[in-house]
């Protein structure tokens, strides 16, 4: 005998607007239709949907890369759905393979334990602490046990994890792939079917392991997660994705000013990638904007829009204003032009760019020999800052650099 079809709910004006707001700025929704039929049944029933983000703790501090996606889970959020925000303190043990080309060396349980304390303690600055619901995956993952894993194990072939595109770089190169890396898909799926999630959040380089967590939802006889995945926001230097250990981050913590400083830092055309992405503006206010940029408004101004939304978001409207001021007293006080020179130039293997290589390959300098003489009479700033270490060393990131009274460029070091 056949099993019933399932119902198919009519998908009102109101549901329409509803996944037009969850599509907006996503890379991928999979599976739409699957979705918009979850959002149906969900609001025909009253039963909210149960919406997932998992983050291994690997670091104490979340950055603006993270709000990206946990600001996609508060628009879910609002829309009345549960928020399910895992703290992956087993899967941290593993250390997740994404996105990478060598083994990740796993985490101790002392330091896995420290970057928990503050994790949701920072995204609570962007979703609804009331409405949250708080996991962490040693529940069901350590329970498992040898025996659980073996069978969690048996549900998934070898040949799909190496379809994977880090592990199939590394096998193509003869790199080591750690029999426990083959297990991090496995059981960020199982967090999906200990959750019963409905829609699972992630990075474009999660998309993999989503994937996993549907067809092992199959498995256990529930229906499957949809999969959202969220493009992953370049940094401060416009060109690798926002990162700690790159240093071309914004802490979500950090003191309002240097929040301000490092927004106000970025390129013109990165900051349209960051309206896009962490602006809670509407579509047609962006839009605004860049035909005003288009009809000749100075970009300067649009970016400070939003860096004072940035750090009125994680800190206040006062705090904003305030940076803002300290900035321009830094800066417009400083006789700063609106448009200077802008570059992007390579950083050395061994840690950044030395700074008189920095004077001369940016133009300020026509020789080494002149750059080291204006750093020697104090005429060099970056930032703001005065600088005479002829040693100094410019690592990823953007820098404002001035030489003399007259001679300015927006550095980008990559």
């Amino acid at each position: 005998m056949q099993p019933e079809p399932a119902k198919t709910y009519p998908i009102t004006r109101e549901l329409e607007d509803a996944l037009a707001l969850v599509r907006r700025g996503c890379d991928e929704l999979l599976i739409e239709a699957e979705f918009a039929q979850k959002l149906a049944r969900s609001r025909a029933t009253g039963q909210p949907l149960r919406c997932k983000l998992g983050l291994d703790p690997t670091a104490p501090d979340i950055h603006l890369g993270h709000t990206v996606v946990l600001n996609k889970l508060r628009q879910l959020q609002d829309l009345g759905h549960t928020v399910i925000f895992l703290i992956g303190d087993f899967t941290a043990l593993i250390g997740d393979p994404s996105g990478r080309n060598t083994m990740r060396p796993p985490l101790s349980h002392e330091e896995i334990e420290a970057n928990a304390k503050t994790y949701f303690e920072q995204a609570a600055l962007v979703l609804d602490r009331e409405r949250t619901e708080i996991r962490y995956n040693s529940e069901w993952a350590e329970p498992l046990g040898a025996a659980g894993m073996i069978k969690l194990a048996a549900r998934y072939t070898l040949a799909r994890l190496l379809e994977r595109d880090d592990f199939a770089k590394r096998f193509r190169e003869n790199s080591p792939i750690a029999m426990h890396e083959l297990l991090y898909p496995l059981m960020q799926g199982y967090d999906s079917v200990a959750l019963r999630s409905d829609i699972e959040l992630g990075g474009t380089d999660q998309k993999f392991n989503l994937l996993v967590g549907r067809e092992l939802q199959r498995h256990y006889g529930q229906e499957p997660q949809c999969v959202l995945t969220m493009p992953l926001l370049e940094g401060l230097d416009g060109v690798e994705k926002m990162s700690k250990s790159k240093g071309n981050y914004i802490g979500i913590t950090e003191p309002a000013a240097e929040m301000f400083g490092k927004v106000m830092s970025i390129s013109d055309a990165l900051m349209w990638r960051w309206y896009d992405l962490v602006s809670l503006r509407g579509s047609d206010e962006i839009t605004a904007l860049k035909r005003e940029a288009q009809e000749g408004r100075n970009p300067r101004d649009i970016k400070v829009l939003l860096a004072k939304e940035i750090v009125t978001r994680f800190h206040s409207a006062r705090s904003a204003s305030e940076a803002e001021r300290e900035f321009n007293e830094r800066f417009r006080a400083g006789a700063a032009p609106d448009e200077m020179p802008e570059l992007t130039l390579a950083g050395e293997a061994a840690g950044g760019l030395g700074i008189v290589a920095v004077l001369k390959q940016a133009g300020l300098a026509p020789s080494s020999s002149e750059a080291v003489r204006n750093l020697e009479q104090g005429g060099v700033k970056v930032d703001g800052e005065r600088v005479a270490d002829r040693a100094l060393r410019l690592g990823a990131g953007t820098y404002v650099i001035q030489v003399g009274k007259r001679k300015w460029a927006r550095v980008t070091i990559v």
